[in-house]
């Protein structure tokens, strides 16, 4: 399987990245800084690094380009580029702010990275799949609760955005031979989004690893032909033994 992984540079990303290159899937992950993206790869087999910029057209299209290249086509697509709500408000997880404090360059930022960008790489990659006969689409969200969480413009907004995307990209792809799913952890991460000293004391956060297992099986045979799911991570075991015991099943709360 050869993958290509936006936000590859740490956080779910390089968790995902990494559970792919290891089960044999190779990987072209992405990064706003190309240096960091290349470093990053050096360090995982069947990696290679490629700059990307989600929120730039021209980005995208030149980043595409050289994944498809370097890695001779793109089976899978994870978008999974992101920002979070520290870049609006650092102290978001013991201060919310309300919507109508927030930098309205904040909003644009966070709404272009987590939901355009996801809109821009996908598509850029889609035509390239439907010509090749195929791929698949996975786009990571969140758990519902974010979405409407106190003090969360613009990242909860931003997760609706994409979450409804994806839907709707499933819908527009239905029967084209390219699958489009979500995958989300299930609870807070802690990633990049998250400061460590900012975690409140005795808060459980999941670890980014959680995404491992999941995204390994969406890049396997046995996922031909899964669409329109929604994965929670936490509760992926539980629901691949009810998807081979009862056959498939709508995981949506």
């Amino acid at each position: 399987m050869k993958v290509l992984v936006t936000g590859g540079t740490s956080g779910l990303g390089l968790a995902m990245a990494s559970a792919l290159t290891s089960a044999g899937s190779t990987v072209a992950l992405t990064g706003r800084s190309g240096e960091r993206a290349r470093a990053i790869a050096s360090e995982l087999p069947r990696a290679v690094g490629v700059e990307l910029d989600v929120c730039d057209e021209q980005s995208v299209a030149r980043a595409v380009d050289e994944a498809w290249t370097r890695l001779d086509g793109i089976d899978m697509l994870v978008n999974n580029a992101g920002i979070g709500m520290r870049t609006v408000n650092p102290r978001f997880l013991t201060h919310a702010q309300a919507f109508w404090e927030v930098p309205i360059d904040g909003f644009r930022a966070v709404m272009e990275t987590n939901l355009t960008g996801y809109f821009l790489v996908a598509r850029e990659v889609t035509p390239r799949m439907l010509a090749a006969g195929g791929g698949r689409i996975v786009n990571i969200s969140v758990s519902h609760s974010t979405m409407g969480r106190v003090g969360f413009v613009p990242y909860g907004p931003s997760r609706a955005g994409s979450e409804a995307l994806s839907r709707i990209m499933a819908a527009d792809l239905q029967g084209t031979g390219v699958t489009v799913n979500l995958l989300l952890p299930g609870g807070a991460t802690l990633t990049g989004m998250i400061p460590p000293a900012a975690v409140p004391e005795g808060r459980g956060f999941l670890d980014p690893a959680v995404m491992g297992p999941p995204i390994v099986w969406l890049a396997s045979d046995e996922a031909a032909g899964v669409h329109d799911e929604r994965i929670v991570a936490v509760e992926f075991e539980r629901w691949l033994r009810d998807r081979r015991g009862h056959g498939t099943r709508d995981p949506r709360p």
